[in-house]
């Protein structure tokens, strides 16, 4: 079994990325109710602060910060994916490794972290959740995506509304007509 090393800094802040297994699905923004209410039921039993948030139609970005004393964020994202999973039909496909272990066809196992150092760091993964919509063609301007906590930020005049402008829709770029 593999030994995945963690830093587990008790009330740290972490940058997370947490993908679909079947990326060509749109699973998360078709379910986003479903999974708010599943990250809300997992505050509500172990708290955690959203410092941003952006879900994408096959992924999502966050960064959270624990309570002091806890660094267990395996436990969240474990409650989020089973939560979220058991909240819509079955109708993935299932290889038999995931029948045999009674998983859904969903998350893919895992996600990938990392421990914010610095102010610099913070606000380049804050910045990073932000944009990701927009770097993904799925909108021209970053306050356009709705699935994320962007307007929170704006809300509450801590980003402009216009962050990062606006970017020109995809041209010909040389192909003929």
């Amino acid at each position: 079994m593999p030994n995945y090393r963690r830093a587990l800094v008790p009330g740290g802040c972490w940058f997370f990325t947490v993908n679909l297994l079947d990326r060509r699905k749109m699973l998360l923004t078709e379910n986003v109710d479903k999974l708010r209410e599943a990250t809300r039921w997992t505050r509500n039993r172990y708290p955690f602060h959203i410092d941003a948030f952006v879900v994408l139609p096959d992924h999502l970005h966050a960064v959270w910060t624990l309570p002091p004393g806890d660094s267990d964020f395996s436990i969240r994202w474990r409650m989020i994916k089973t939560r979220f999973a058991q909240s819509i039909p079955k109708h993935e496909w299932l290889s038999a490794v995931r029948l045999a272990r009674g998983e859904r066809g969903i998350w893919q196992r895992r996600f990938w972290e990392h421990l914010i150092r610095g102010e610099t760091d913070y606000a380049r993964h804050v910045e990073y959740c932000y944009i990701n919509p927009m770097k993904h063609g799925h909108v021209r301007r970053v306050q356009d995506w709705p699935h994320s906590s962007f307007h929170r930020g704006a809300a509450a005049a801590i980003v402009p509304l216009d962050w990062a402008g606006e970017v020109e829709p995809a041209g010909e770029f040389g192909e003929r007509t």
